[in-house]
């Protein structure tokens, strides 16, 4: 498996598997397009591909000293394989080059496999979005990694 740093023509494979999970941010084609467009907020998406195949995929909005987790998907078929922990890996050490003091993210209070997965990283409950997410309503727990415990 390699993870690389995503590209636009990457964006209808990120489409296709981010349909595929329920608990993903759904973006628009034009949302996608903007990772890469120079205007747009600075940003770090990254893939893990094996054969040409992509299995995952996770974006990350940069500020200098706060970065914010936006996205993490993996193919329901390689979920559970160290797909999702790998790409939140290198967002952290991305994260720590560049010296930010936080890395931040919002998760579905249902969602316990995303929950377990960045609690073994080290990420800790930090609040909460009463009705933040829709469909079904629930509430969103917000998560704070701090780099330099690392």
């Amino acid at each position: 498996m390699l993870i690389r740093p995503a590209t636009m023509a990457d964006i209808p494979a990120l489409r296709a598997l981010e349909q595929q999970a329920d608990t993903a941010a759904h973006w628009a084609e034009r949302e996608y397009a903007a990772l890469f467009a120079p205007e747009a907020p600075r940003r770090l998406a990254l893939v893990t591909t094996e054969d040409a195949e992509l299995l995952g995929f996770a974006v990350a909005r940069r500020d200098p000293e706060e970065w914010e987790i936006e996205n993490v998907v993996v193919a329901p078929q390689h979920r559970r394989c160290g797909i999702g922990s790998g790409l939140v890996r290198q967002l952290i050490y991305a994260a720590q080059e560049s010296g930010a003091r936080a890395i931040l993210l919002e998760v579905r209070e249902s969602n316990l496999a995303a929950r377990q997965l960045y609690e073994r990283l080290g990420f800790a409950e930090a609040g909460r979005r009463p009705a933040y997410y829709h469909s079904p309503t629930e509430d969103a727990l917000l998560l704070r990694f701090s780099p330099e415990k690392v």
